[in-house]
């Protein structure tokens, strides 16, 4: 349920169509218009391209029955990392949230860094005051970082001030760029005669068409990451989750076509001077403004200025709904993961409106710094969820294969299994890139998973500590999954980097040999030459070496913070144990052993008897007389001293023993070590203390002894009864010598 401190919680509110629309609005952002078609194109060509979005497509379909089915079972707040948590504990449910994180972030920074870039193929340079600095090639104006921030903060006041106008924006806005990109190709294919959907040539040349499709199914998943963010809203639709795979499946239905439209409206017309679209998209560096975008160039070809104005409005909406549709769900995942004790319990909190404000605002914060580190670095950072949503949805169709193995629901399992090896498949070779000879994302890209798997570590040491409740009581799956993961990023960094200096190598080399290397290089000698090329060689081994051996060295550094914290945790967890456990088999009124603990031991002798190990051992049954009388004539109180009384008795005679209070006025003894060589005396010296009692009116106990019989007792119970009819007997004896009878 979702809780929080102040007694609040998120109410159901969302449409069937508003939540269709926060799942389009999520999936596609900037990209759709201004990179898909760029990168799609040059990669695969509009066959390629249109056949790996058509594989997406069946994989997100996959994907959108497993949300159904884990959303039908545990509803509420959370999407993924409920789920999981639910499933396979709260250890699992970390490494779900902490990628999920990654990505959602990663989306909304993109398109909040993507505004800039809207004002200077738009709206001209007018943003660009205040240059500060370059970083990786790229030039950062402080005009572009204050519009980023200013629209990312907008977008949070619209979340924080009203849920219900946010959805109706969303809705607005949604339908605004799915009805803007289809009209325009729809003139494109009325205004080129039909030529567009058999555009040529249908792939890249001198490429393997396969591949070609192969490496966009890839990437796919970035293509549609952020559709089944709506899942972390689960406790505010207003409808019944069946109805959830519907609204799934049309959200990936209409983004694969809106991607198609985009691609064929990139093929569709070209500028002068350009004898193809291939030939196009291979010099899109030399031309500005709208003729460097191709979906907007060909709306400006079929609908003139109506159309990029048409394109310009959908992508402002696709940047606005990806911005909101990010934000609501990193609000409601930090809410969720709040209420877990992984963030402080302030994020929990809701207003008035039952919004997370507390949450929203982190992310808000967190993203300050971003505008100011450049686009090429955002872009790296985007790249990320290729690797973030393949691991993301590989979590999900996991945690449908165990919950449907133990419904024995057949078609979910295999479709889970299927979707599961695909995605398999798909990590390893987006890990492994080598294999199919074709980077798929940029080598900085491993190294930012790399690190943001070490912050994992760190992050979960301050979790496991703070884990009062002993939720995260597996932490070393944590641990092994980050640190295999750090090994596997920087194993392919490092090769990435190897490689770009042996290129580099190579390249130099072939300019010196055919005599087209600067001055400098050409008047060395050619030993002198090779001697630096393999000094170049030799110094890219040790700085791969030294990358390793730090970030290893690191990582059993973090490793063994960890595994101290998880040792303290463990010794406290024994401790409170021991407390407990001593609570529970200590009688409190005595000081004497519980009952339960009585029952335990007999359960453990029982165990011997059968497994003929039982020593020879003999039970003392006590019955303390006349604690009726007491209670009834001078109080419970008294009542209570007197049964203090015969414990204390008790146990000052048979000090080696453990000794039980079993009932109100019953003790057991079990004697061991000298008092049981010495029981005879002992019970002796008892039994003439309680009959001189008798005569002083101090407390007179009732004891019967029994000793076990082996191959004749067959439980502890049996040596138990015969103690017990001879404490009876006893206490016959011991009435007639006038001790107090009303029992």
């Amino acid at each position: 349920m979702d809780n929080s401190e102040n007694g609040k919680r998120l109410v159901p509110y969302l449409s069937s169509l508003e939540v269709w629309a926060l799942s389009v609005g999520s999936a596609i952002g900037w990209g759709s218009l201004v990179v898909t078609g760029r990168t799609y194109l040059s990669q695969a060509g509009p066959l390629g391209s249109i056949l790996g979005l058509l594989i997406g497509l069946a994989m997100m379909l996959m994907v959108s029955s497993h949300y159904h089915f884990l959303a039908n079972r545990y509803p509420g707040t959370g999407g993924l990392y409920n789920y999981i948590k639910y499933i396979f504990g709260y250890d699992r449910a970390f490494l779900a949230a902490w990628f999920l994180f990654l990505v959602y972030i990663a989306i909304f920074w993109a398109n909040a860094t993507s505004v800039p870039l809207f004002a200077r193929y738009f709206l001209g340079g007018f943003l660009r005051f205040g240059y500060l600095y370059t970083i990786f090639g790229y030039e950062v104006y402080l005009g572009e970082a204050l519009i980023t921030l200013a629209v990312m903060w907008l977008v949070g006041l619209l979340c924080i001030k009203s849920k219900k106008a946010t959805a109706r924006s969303m809705k607005i806005l949604v339908l605004l760029f799915t009805a803007g990109i289809t009209v325009c190709f729809a003139a494109s294919v009325i205004g080129s005669g039909g030529s567009v959907m058999t555009a040529r040539p249908a792939f890249v040349p001198d490429k393997n068409a396969f591949r070609q499709v192969l490496h966009i199914a890839f990437i796919s998943p970035w293509a549609f990451i952020g559709f089944e963010s709506v899942s972390h809203s689960a406790a505010e639709y207003k409808f019944r989750h069946s109805r959830l795979f519907r609204i799934l499946t049309l959200s990936v239905v209409v983004t694969t076509a809106l991607y198609i439209f985009a691609v064929l409206l990139s093929v569709s017309a070209y500028p002068e001077g350009c004898s193809s679209w291939l030939d196009y998209i291979s010099r899109l560096d030399e031309f500005e403004g709208i003729a460097g975008l191709p979906v907007f160039y060909a709306a400006d070809r079929y609908l003139g200025s109506a159309g990029v104005g048409i394109l310009m409005a959908s992508l402002l909406s696709l940047v606005i709904t990806s911005l909101i549709g990010m934000l609501r769900a990193l609000s409601r995942l930090c809410y969720s993961v709040a209420q877990d004790g992984i963030l402080p319990e302030r994020f929990t909190e809701l207003n008035s409106k039952q919004i997370p404000v507390k949450a929203i605002l982190l992310i808000l914060f967190i993203s300050i710094p971003i505008p100011f580190f450049g686009r090429t670095a955002i872009g790296w950072i985007v790249d990320t969820t290729t690797l973030g949503a393949t691991i993301i949805y590989g979590f999900a169709s996991i945690a449908v294969f165990k919950a449907s193995r133990q419904e024995r629901k057949k078609k979910n399992i295999i479709i889970s299994g299927v979707c599961l090896v695909i995605l398999v498949v798909f990590l390893f070779l987006l890990l492994f890139p080598e294999l199919l000879s074709d980077h798929t994302i940029a080598t900085e890209t491993y190294i930012l998973m790399t690190v943001w798997s070490l912050l994992g570590i760190l992050f979960f040491n301050r979790v496991i500590r703070k884990d009062h409740a002993r939720k995260f009581c597996k932490a070393i799956i944590v641990w092994i999954a980050l640190l295999a993961f750090i090994v596997l990023m920087t194993m392919t960094w490092v090769e990435r980097m190897n490689e770009s200096s042996e290129d580099a190598v190579i390249s130099d080399i072939q300019e010196y040999m055919n005599g087209t290397a600067d001055v400098e290089t050409s008047a060395l000698g050619k030993d002198e030459f090779l001697a630096v090329q393999s000094e170049r060689l030799h110094n890219a081994d040790k700085t791969s070496v030294l990358i390793i051996s730090g970030l290893f060295i690191t990582s059993l550094a973090v490793l063994f913070v960890n595994h101290n914290s998880m040792k303290k945790w463990e010794a406290s967890a024994v401790k409170e144990r021991d407390i407990a456990r001593e609570v529970a088999y200590r009688d409190p009124l005595t000081g004497a052993k519980s009952k339960h603990a009585f029952i335990e031991k007999e359960r453990e002798t029982d165990k011997l008897i059968r497994e003929n190990g039982a020593e020879a051992f003999c039970v003392l049954v006590c019955d303390v007389n006349g604690l009726k009388y007491i209670n009834d004539t001078l109080g419970h109180k008294a009542g209570d001293e007197y049964i203090k009384a015969a414990g204390k008795l008790i146990c000052e005679h048979f000090k080696h023993s453990p000794v039980y209070r079993i009932g109100g006025d019953e003790f057991i003894v079990l004697p061991e070590g000298q008092d049981r060589e010495n029981c005879d005396a002992i019970l002796s010296g008892v039994n003439e203390l309680i009959e001189k009692n008798i005569e002083t009116k101090d407390v007179v106990i009732s004891i019967g002894r029994a000793d076990y019989i082996p191959g004749t007792d067959r439980t502890f119970h049996a040596v138990f009864e015969r103690a017990d009819n001879l404490m009876y007997e006893r206490k016959k004896e011991l009435k007639s010598m006038g001790a107090i009878t009303r029992e």
